[in-house]
């Protein structure tokens, strides 16, 4: 009788054994996936440092951004557009480096609008008045909680293979893209540390829209860390 209960007790020893290894093997597998997945991603990303004007890459590269300043070309006649468009290409078509043009969409922030509507409801003594303005403020809100209320932001992106030395050729043609844009009088700088972080949480999450460099700012770029 001995015998066949020890058997009993090893047997239920090997079973609870080879339950416990299964399960730690499905759990590393699961966490090996998960691993898998986020250097996936972070590779993707492709964004090694952010460092004054420029962005390094993992691949080598090195990026900067100049922003430009659209102007309303239904203000000019026929020939007036016509003529900056050849001025611009004849100016850019001297530059003989690789660029390309970015166009993205921000939710307007219309709280700067909404204050000064505020305060003159405060102040005003006028009814009729402070009827208008709370009707436009709430047109107003109602507008840009629907989506609608989106602007535009256009960039030349300027990029090249990283070597020492080459932040400062990049400069030269980004300043030669400025004075381009700024012959047919339109306005344009170079991002800073702060707007490139910026303009690539604008790329990767669509609703960011802080875009004042007096608020309080924390470097970051939001990654996706599992993919499904």
């Amino acid at each position: 009788m001995l015998m066949p209960i020890i058997m009993l007790i090893l047997a239920g020893f090997s079973y609870v054994i080879l339950l416990l290894y299964k399960k730690n093997r499905i759990k590393f597998s699961k966490k090996q996936v998960k691993d898998d997945n986020l250097i996936t991603v972070q590779k993707f990303i492709n964004v090694k440092d952010i460092r004054k004007n420029f962005l390094y890459t993992r691949d080598n590269k090195i990026f900067t951004y100049i922003r430009i300043y659209p102007i309303d070309v239904h203000l000019l006649s026929k020939r007036e557009q016509e003529s900056k468009t050849n001025i611009l290409t004849k100016e850019i078509s001297v530059i003989q480096k690789p660029f390309k043009f970015l166009a993205v969409s921000k939710p307007t922030d219309i709280s700067s609008l909404i204050g000064e509507y505020q305060e003159i409801l405060i102040t005003s003594i006028d009814q009729k008045q402070k009827e208008i303005l709370r009707k436009e403020m709430l047109a107003v809100s109602d507008f840009a909680t629907t989506g609608e209320a989106m602007e535009r932001l256009f960039y030349v992106v300027l990029w090249d293979e990283y070597e020492e030395e080459i932040e400062s050729e990049i400069i030269k043609v980004a300043n030669d893209f400025i004075s381009a844009y700024n012959t047919i009088g339109v306005k344009s700088e170079i991002l800073k540390e702060r707007e490139i972080y910026g303009l690539c949480n604008l790329v990767n999450n669509p609703g960011y829209s802080n875009e004042d460099i007096e608020e309080i700012f924390t470097p970051s770029i939001p990654i996706l860390k599992e993919v499904i």
